[in-house]
């Protein structure tokens, strides 16, 4: 299970010596992939570099309303700094607006930016209706990336069963899903697993796999 779980510190007031013992304690249980926000990442990158742990990056974190120029550009820094898995948020006004292209077209010039690493796109579930989570999905298979990621955690709502059974319904047996936002237990791991993720996105990875207590919901 640990190999599926990408161990999370994305909170906005996160510290250097934060970071620091996050980056100890992805080194102790083993985790593979740890999340970092862009400015900690050339940071995390060279403190894991002897270690087999890849540094993700969100970007686009935490709204995405951004312009697809700057996704672009904040992708290509990252990887600069030592990136190895890209998590983007989708343009979510463009998506409510059901301006399906502008969607489609941020999506895929992050992909092309991620000069094949594996690329996540956030859909933030919590805010879209079931049509439009169906929706969100066909364009990010149609987009080139490799996951549908429910949610930051940050905006309201995270993982629900039905959704990754409503993302997993879309996109296929082997497309990948990442279940993120409010994962605070083995119980909620198993689940959503079981429902069709492949991967799952948490800062209580730690409480999880020891079976500690976790108030966090990122």
């Amino acid at each position: 299970m640990i190999k599926s779980i990408d161990y999370t510190l994305l909170k906005p007031i996160a510290t250097t010596e934060a970071i620091t013992t996050f980056c100890d304690e992805a080194i102790s249980y083993g985790f593979q992939t740890v999340f970092v926000n862009p400015y900690y990442v050339k940071y995390a990158s060279d403190y894991l570099s002897k270690h087999a742990i890849k540094v993700g990056a969100p970007i686009g974190f935490s709204l995405g309303g951004m312009k697809t120029g700057i996704k672009v550009a904040e992708t290509q820094e990252a990887i600069k700094d030592g990136a190895q898995e890209i998590d983007m948020l989708i343009n979510l006004g463009a998506m409510k607006s059901k301006d399906y292209p502008v969607v489609k077209r941020d999506i895929s010039e992050v992909v092309k930016a991620s000069e094949g690493l594996t690329t996540k796109v956030i859909i933030e579930t919590g805010l879209l209706t079931e049509q439009e989570k169906r929706i969100a999905s066909e364009l990010i298979v149609e987009a080139g990336a490799d996951f549908v990621k429910t949610a930051t955690g940050f905006n309201g709502g995270g993982a629900t069963v039905r959704d990754v059974e409503i993302i997993r319904g879309v996109v296929g047996p082997e497309f990948g899903i990442k279940a993120a936002g409010g994962i605070r237990s083995l119980a909620d791991v198993e689940a959503l697993m079981s429902a069709g993720a492949s991967r799952i996105g948490t800062s209580s990875a730690i409480a999880i796999i020891t079976g500690g207590q976790t108030n966090s919901a990122y």
